[in-house]
């Protein structure tokens, strides 16, 4: 039988803003139903310091309420809701090396990467994850149930991996996927069969009953303007209004429910003035704003693109493309293969924009791709772009977006801007122009495997977003570093390998120059990652 060390090195988050660097975490036994995995590598993202600054408030902080026996949570020992500390970590690739008796799904020796969010274990507000109310990735070895990670319908949240790729290769697959997730997430083009509407609107509105024939609401609930407020509390999936008040719009909008749409009729008047829209919840809720000039509300509807891919011979611009996430929007559009696309890539640090030139040569050339990188706070963008993403988390940048924008545009408003931040936006331009803004939050195993398989294909190397690795020593900078977006990339942290400070890859020559010559001009690799772990 393998023996196991009884206790381990571990990060826990112990109260807002307050965490440990534990070294002597015992090690949970497996029970009949459990996995012990040994994690190879876990990366850092900015949601871990939302769990930082929320903790026990963090919708998935809450107790799980269904989708499993609840009496089998006691069981888990993992399973760390409410206020008990908890081990962060969503983006790990890991060994198992243990199971329990009952277990049918996973063997002993799989490498697998996790997909965190296990959405069949709800909260009140959210859902069951790994790294928030279950123990995360950023210790050395973590044990999880396969009730949690096997939904009833069959899906897995562990995804079998080669031995191929290196471990911050496949660490790197979650960020990466819910970059992927933003492109392929299915929009909603008609009113919600079975949901909650609300019409405000002085009179009948032309075309309604058309509109819902097909996808017929449970619910319609019909008011007028001037009574809107009277709906406090309430939540709709759509809300149609035939109308142009500033005030009123702002209303209505506090009343979408998750994944609600907004239709505005304007019936041939004009919003005068910039509307105040919650943008926070544009990225985690998945609200929408549509609309027509017209009478008929189905004409609103209609222009809402199936998702949020990148059409052939779209104009794209990446507003923040410097970044971690942005680098990795830029990349995937210039390795998309669709037709006849330009990008231009967007920063303030001349520094930074150099970096991502570096890693983008020769991707555009090869791909017949027309690649501008542009400094912003010098050069201004000019308006006609087809398709935006902007990943600085300012709505007046994303406000801006839709002045930039062309006819038909799409924006994805990609950065995690807090629910309940609200910017000012030219709606009137936007129904005017059809532009659609969207915004999405996390992924799902099938982004998680189309991103697997472009790392398998060659078709991208996720390596390029490593800016950094650690060990558990080092996780005070390296969390700062994230919370300060010091960090030109992500940091991976290697949970086996305890003394190792915060290291960038441009002060590996001097620091740890062995690893540095087995870079590949800069670039993590797994020859480098293979020596890190030696300890050369």
């Amino acid at each position: 039988m393998t023996e196991f060390p009884a206790t381990q090195h571990a990060i826990q988050i112990t109260g807002v803003d307050e965490f440990i660097h534990n070294p002597a975490k015992p090690v949970d036994p497996v029970d009949p139903t459990q996995l012990l995995l040994k994690v190879e590598s876990c990366g850092i993202c900015f949601s871990d310091t939302k769990l930082l600054h929320a903790f026990d408030s963090h919708p998935r902080k809450a107790e799980v309420v269904s989708g499993i026996d609840l009496d089998a949570l006691s069981e888990i020992p993992s399973y760390h809701p409410g206020s008990a500390p908890v081990v962060p970590g969503h983006e790990p690739v890991a060994r198992i090396v243990a199971v329990g008796d009952q277990v049918t799904h996973f063997a002993v020796g799989d490498r697998v990467l996790v997909q965190a969010d296990w959405k069949h274990l709800k909260t009140p507000a959210s859902n069951g994850a790994f790294g928030y109310n279950f123990d995360g990735a950023l210790q050395e070895y973590v044990v999880v149930d396969e009730r949690c990670v096997v939904a009833p319908d069959g899906e897995k949240f562990l995804i079998h991996v080669t031995d191929g790729p290196s471990a911050a290769a496949v660490g790197l697959i979650e960020p990466w996927a819910t970059v992927e997730g933003s492109y392929a997430w299915a929009e909603r083009n008609h009113p919600k069969a079975g949901g909650r509407m609300l019409v405000v609107a002085d009179g009948e509105v032309a075309g309604l009953d058309a509109l819902v024939a097909s996808n017929e609401p449970a619910e319609i609930v019909r008011l007028e303007p001037g009574d809107v407020e009277t709906l406090a509390g309430n939540a709709f999936d759509d809300v149609i209004y035939r109308g142009s008040d500033v005030a009123v719009l702002e209303h209505l909008g506090g009343l979408l429910g998750m994944r609600g749409v907004l239709c505005v009729v304007l019936d041939g008047g004009r919003i005068e003035g910039p509307v105040k829209l919650d943008i926070g919840r544009v990225h985690y809720d998945f609200i929408r704003f549509c609309g027509t000039t017209g009478s008929d509300p189905a004409d609103g509807y209609a222009w809402i693109p199936a998702n949020g891919e990148i059409r052939e011979g779209d104009k794209v611009a990446i507003i923040g493309a410097a970044g971690p996430m942005g680098q990795m929007h830029t990349i995937r559009a210039l390795t998309s293969g669709i037709a006849g696309i330009s990008v231009a890539g967007t920063d303030l640090s001349d520094d930074r924009l150099a970096h991502l030139e570096s890693l983008t040569r020769p991707v555009p050339e090869k791909n017949g791709i027309e690649l501008s990188i542009i400094n912003t706070g010098t050069t201004k963008l000019e308006p006609g772009y087809t398709h935006l993403s902007c990943m600085v988390p300012v709505p007046a940048l994303v406000a801006q977006a839709v002045d930039l924008a062309a006819e038909g545009a799409i924006i994805n408003a990609f950065a995690g801007i807090p629910a309940g931040t609200t910017g000012s936006f030219d709606l009137q331009g936007l129904i005017e122009r059809r532009i659609f803004m969207l915004g999405t939050s996390g992924s799902d195993v099938s982004d998680m495997r189309t991103v697997l398989r472009k790392i398998e294909e060659g078709i991208i190397d996720t390596h390029i977003s490593l800016d950094a690795v650690t060990g558990m020593a080092g996780f005070r900078d390296a969390i700062e570093s994230v919370m300060n977006r010091t960090s030109g990339g992500k940091i991976m942290v290697y949970p086996s390998l305890h003394d190792l400070p915060l290291t960038r890859l441009v002060d590996m020559p001097e620091k740890l120059p062995i690893v540095a010559a087995l870079l590949n001009n800069g670039v993590w690799t797994k020859e480098a990652e293979e020596a890190l772990l030696a300890g050369e």
